[in-house]
C-alpha cells in the first residue's frame, strides 16, 4: 500500500503538518493553484511573551490569480529578521539551544526566492532534523488535468501510482470519495483533535503555532505530541 498525502505548501507550519507528512509514503505539495491571502502560505505563527506573533515573507505584487508556485519574495531581508524573532521568543525554551544551530543554519542557506521553493527548503530541513523521510514532490512541475478538486486530486494519486489517500478533515467539506473508492483508492482521515498539550512557553497553550515551537519546547520527545489517528 502506498500512501500519500497532496496539501498545498506552508511556511514552518505547525505540527499537524508534519504529522500527515511523516504517515505518508510520498507527500505532494499542491502547488499550481491560486494563492490566498492572509493564510499559511508564507507566514505563520510563534509563541512570544505577549501574544502569538507573525512571522511574514513579504511577497511581490502581484496578480490577484497568480498560483503559489508563481509567487516570489520581495526581498531577502525576512531570513534574518525572522531568525531574530526566533531566537528572541525561544531562547528560553528547554531544548533551544539544541535545535538553535539546525534551524538557524536553514535560514542561512535559503537561496531561494520563489515561495514555493523556500517552503520546500524549511520543509526538507525540518524534516531531517525531526528524522522524517518522507519524499517531497513539488507538483507546480507536473500539469493537472482539468475537473473538480477531487477530480485534480485522484489524477495526482495516479500519476504516482498510490493506493491510499491520507486527507486532512478539512477536506471533508468538498472531497467526492465515491470517486477515490470507484478507482479501487482508500482515503483515510487526520484527526487533529487528540493531540495532547505540551508544556509550552507563555500560557495559555494553543496548538495553532509553527513546528518550532514543539521541537524547542520538547526536544526529542515532539513524538509524544503527535497521537497516530
Amino acid at each position: 500500500m502506498t500512501t500519500i498525502g497532496i496539501v498545498q505548501s506552508c511556511y514552518i507550519p505547525w505540527k499537524g503538518y508534519f504529522d500527515l507528512i511523516r504517515q505518508c509514503d510520498l507527500f505532494v505539495l499542491y502547488d499550481c493553484v491560486q494563492y490566498t491571502t492572509r493564510d499559511w502560505r508564507n507566514r505563520n505563527l510563534i509563541k512570544t511573551p505577549g501574544k502569538p506573533a507573525w512571522l511574514t515573507i513579504p511577497l511581490q505584487y502581484a496578480p490577484r490569480e497568480q498560483l503559489i508556485c508563481e509567487r516570489r519574495a520581495a526581498d531577502d531581508a525576512w531570513k534574518e529578521l525572522h531568525w531574530k524573532s526566533i531566537r528572541h521568543a525561544y531562547t528560553s525554551a528547554p531544548h533551544f539551544s539544541e535545535y538553535a544551530p539546525g534551524i538557524q543554519a536553514l535560514y542561512q542557506s535559503c537561496e531561494q526566492t520563489g515561495l514555493s521553493d523556500i517552503n520546500l527548503h524549511f520543509l526538507r530541513g525540518i524534516n531531517e532534523i525531526l528524522g522524517i523521510t518522507t519524499p517531497l514532490i513539488l507538483l507546480k512541475q507536473h500539469a493537472i488535468p482539468d475537473g473538480d478538486k477531487t477530480d485534480k486530486l485522484v489524477a495526482v494519486c495516479r500519476q504516482y501510482n498510490a493506493t491510499r489517500y491520507l486527507s486532512g478533515p478539512k477536506a471533508n467539506t468538498y472531497l467526492d470519495v465515491k470517486k477515490f473508492t470507484a478507482i479501487g483508492m482508500e482515503v483515510a482521515w487526520m484527526d487533529y483533535t487528540r493531540y495532547p498539550e505540551y508544556p509550552q512557553l507563555y500560557p495559555p497553550f494553543t496548538h495553532a503555532v509553527t513546528m518550532l515551537d514543539l521541537i524547542f519546547n520538547a526536544g526529542k520527545n515532539w513524538e509524544n505530541y503527535m497521537l497516530t489517528p
